[in-house]
């Protein structure tokens, strides 16, 4: 039996939140999602800091870029230069298309790049699309 993906949602909107757990809701083998609203708590979540002292090692980041406290790059670049962290797959899910931010996102070491788009059913393929990629399709490092 495969076991439950944990997957951190790093997003400071309330209604990319809700609409997230939503679509990964109904995903057949339903991830367990975990959020976190800025990258403080992003690194606090994954270095299993209070309040996150026993949360679970995630097999997969959602990561948005622009939060406040400490932004998604700040994250990323974070989890890149600590081995225990490093492993884990990032995939940055913002609403930024700016090329410098699809290249610097690339230089600090995100698995992949997805623009958020605007209207549900088109939010919910990207959903899919990630769902299928990163659940399906590749091989993630075991904990």
């Amino acid at each position: 039996m495969k076991k439950t993906m944990q997957i951190l949602l790093v997003e400071d909107d309330p209604g990319d939140v809700i609409l997230t757990k939503k679509l990964f809701e109904n995903i057949e083998a339903a991830p367990q999602l975990h959020v976190v609203g800025d990258g403080v708590e992003a690194m606090a979540y994954l270095r299993c800091e209070p309040p996150y002292a026993e949360a679970p090692r995630p097999d997969l980041v959602l990561l948005d870029l622009n939060m406040p406290k400490k932004s998604g790059c700040e994250v990323l670049q974070e989890m890149r230069s600590d081995d225990a962290l490093r492993p884990i797959p990032v995939v940055v899910l913002t609403t930024s298309d700016h090329d410098r931010d699809i290249t610097n996102a690339y230089r600090l070491g995100a698995n992949s790049y997805v623009t958020k788009p605007s209207g549900l059913d088109a939010f919910a393929r990207a959903i899919e699309s990630i769902e299928d990629f990163w659940f399906h399709t590749v091989q993630l490092p075991a904990k």
